[in-house]
């Protein structure tokens, strides 16, 4: 399996550290040195889908492949405003697909686990080329009264078009009983027959439990893959990780090893976009010729279950 096509979509309305303080008790000095983030795209005008349809249309043409050449639509998205149909059924004509899709709802990781389905999927001769869309609003799930969750993140979608080829090598998968560290619920309707009722609540992040939790699985991935294939972390070009926060990222490669070049950032620019944040990263760095043919790269993402993944390549074009 290769990647032949990426593309990235974020919203025009760009948020800086200083507008959140206009109404949240907090200032860029703390939001930056703790978080990393100076800025992110938050959605108004446009809404989740015109996103998702721009990122996947952008990947699909970078491909070369005309949509109707596309054999499976894999969709990850945590939440949207549409619990039924899926995201996938919502913009496959839009896109103008013809085949099936599919959504997972993997949290943050969504996009390695992707991965890991259109492998099998490409190994098993189900499909010849796919399509996997992350497109996420995690804005919309935060209480925004609250500093602690809502300087955190953004909105976005990235897409990557794969086809049969021999670049991706490994992938680990990870999963742990552990809900109250992070989650989200949303509420449900009322029967006559229950006898209590939980309504919904924004996003609940337990800060000190998450860090640790993310910094030690993600690592724990990483080395399981590179002590499986052999390798030490000067072989790797780039460790593509998720963009939650910078002191993850930091405490992840304080534990893996390398030099700060090998782990690219843009959470500076977009903060969390979820299981959007590598795709779009990827799509990034293609774009700015910094990936090379032959590059060796693991992408590790972890995210809300608990659940975490990460997955080698050798880039191929």
């Amino acid at each position: 399996m290769k990647i032949i096509g990426t593309g990235s979509s974020l919203p025009k309305n760009t948020v800086s550290n200083d507008d959140l303080a206009k109404f949240l008790d907090t200032n860029d000095e703390w939001i930056t040195t703790r978080t990393g983030i100076k800025t992110r795209h938050l959605l108004t005008t446009e809404d989740l889908y015109d996103l998702a349809v721009d990122a996947a249309v952008k990947a699909i043409q970078a491909s070369g492949l005309r949509p109707d050449q596309i054999d499976f639509l894999l969709v990850s998205n945590v939440a949207n405003r549409h619990v039924t149909p899926g995201l996938s059924c919502i913009v496959q004509k839009r896109i103008g697909l013809t085949c099936a899709g599919l959504d997972i709802n993997v949290a943050c990781a969504g996009f390695v686990n992707a991965l890991m389905l259109a492998d099998s999927m490409m190994k098993s001769g189900h499909a010849k080329n796919i399509l996997i869309l992350c497109a996420e609003e995690p804005t919309k799930y935060c209480n925004w009264h609250e500093r602690d969750c809502s300087v955190l993140f953004g909105d976005g979608a990235g897409a990557v078009v794969l086809t049969e080829g021999n670049a991706f090598k490994d992938v680990k998968l990870t999963m742990i009983s552990d809900r109250d560290v992070l989650y989200y619920e949303r509420g449900m309707e009322t029967t006559p027959f229950e006898s209590h009722y939980i309504k919904g609540q924004p996003l609940v992040m337990k800060g000190k439990e998450l860090f640790r939790t993310a910094v030690s699985e993600s690592a724990k991935d990483i080395k399981t893959i590179l002590d499986r294939e052999h390798l030490t972390p000067d072989d790797i070009n780039w460790f593509m990780l998720h963009q939650a926060n910078k002191r993850i990222i930091e405490g992840i490669r304080t534990i893996v090893g390398g030099t700060e070049e090998q782990y690219p950032t843009i959470i500076q620019k977009y903060g969390n976009t979820s299981s959007a944040s590598i795709p779009i990263m990827l799509d990034e760095m293609l774009r700015a010729d910094q990936i090379r043919q032959g590059d060796k790269i693991i992408m590790s993402a972890f995210g809300a279950g608990f659940v975490s993944a990460a997955c080698l390549w050798d880039w191929e074009f």
